[in-house]
């Protein structure tokens, strides 16, 4: 137990760190409000527009017509779009997205396949330094690295069709998306998406062998739809990360508020301990010169 002068000091610290994490914690919450309100509105939408796709594609039976983005090659060379955060103090969001990097990474080494990270996110930019050293065959492409702070659907969109003419012209054979999903504030899950090629469901599975009937023809549908669906998903992604990532900040605020209130009553009741130490050594000093006085 420190003196009293340090116990204050002590106090004071702690008292100013719990401001801290209330008020960071108080601005996750609000922006958590209004990210999750965007993804809630936007992952539907993405979903039922790529099962769509998806299932058009699988119902054509013509072997002439071919979308270039569905095509299926020998994968060769992998790109992974690794989304982070830009700051820290939000738990294991960052963390988690290391960790499966490094798990995708391996894996398609392991298969003798050309990586190249393109990292969106400083966190994650940073991470990559280590990375980099345990896998040196690997490439980084850095010019992503501020999307998701803010993410805008016309910036994302000049990613994604920068991301389709690099498969097109055979740069990647495989492109793949890890981020972490939004569950809720408090659970978000490390996922791996393949972006392109575009997957395509089975006329022959389930439901899926319906008919379609689509204007003016397959050819000019299909080309219109499917750089529509290729933004939406890349633009969804992004917001889908950052909404976990408030919601990961405000739990961690949380987490660290918490402990920072029960530290600060713990030392409060040191406090009090040892100011009454401190007067009841001050009674028997007195006490005893008291005593010392009257004999």
């Amino acid at each position: 137990m420190g003196s009293l002068k340090e116990i204050r000091a002590r106090i004071g610290s702690v008292t100013s760190t719990l401001k801290i994490t209330s008020a960071m914690k108080m601005v996750s919450a609000a922006k958590l409000h209004k990210a999750e309100d965007r993804t809630l509105k936007t992952l539907p939408y993405k979903n039922k527009l790529y099962e769509v796709l998806a299932r058009y594609l699988g119902s054509i039976d013509d072997e002439n017509f071919k979308v270039s983005l569905s095509v299926e090659r020998e994968v060769k060379n992998v790109a992974l779009i690794a989304i982070s955060s830009s700051t820290g103090l939000c738990g294991a969001f960052n963390s988690n997205i290391t960790k499966l990097l490094t798990k995708q990474i391996e894996e398609h080494i392991a298969l003798g396949r050309h990586v190249t990270v393109i990292p969106v996110g400083k966190k994650i930019k940073e991470a990559l330094k280590l990375i980099k050293i345990k896998f040196p065959t690997i490439e980084v492409d850095n010019s992503h690295v501020s999307l998701c702070e803010k993410p805008d659907y016309a910036a994302s969109s000049l990613v994604a069709e920068s991301l389709v003419e690099n498969f097109q012209n055979g740069v990647f054979d495989r492109i793949e998306l890890l981020y972490n999903h939004y569950k809720n504030a408090g659970y978000q899950v490390p996922t791996v998406d393949q972006f392109l090629p575009l997957a395509t469901i089975n006329a022959e599975s389930g439901d899926s062998n319906r008919l379609y009937f689509v204007e003016p023809d397959a050819k000019t549908f299909v080309e219109n739809l499917v750089p529509i669906v290729v933004k939406i998903m890349f633009f969804a992604t992004l917001l889908d990360s950052s909404t976990a990532e408030f919601g990961a900040r405000t739990t961690a605020m949380q987490a660290a508020s918490d402990n920072a209130q029960k530290l600060l009553e713990e030392i409060t009741q040191m406090y009090n301990r040892a100011r009454q130490e401190a007067i009841t050594s001050e009674l028997i000093d007195i006490a005893g010169g008291s005593e010392a006085v009257k004999n």
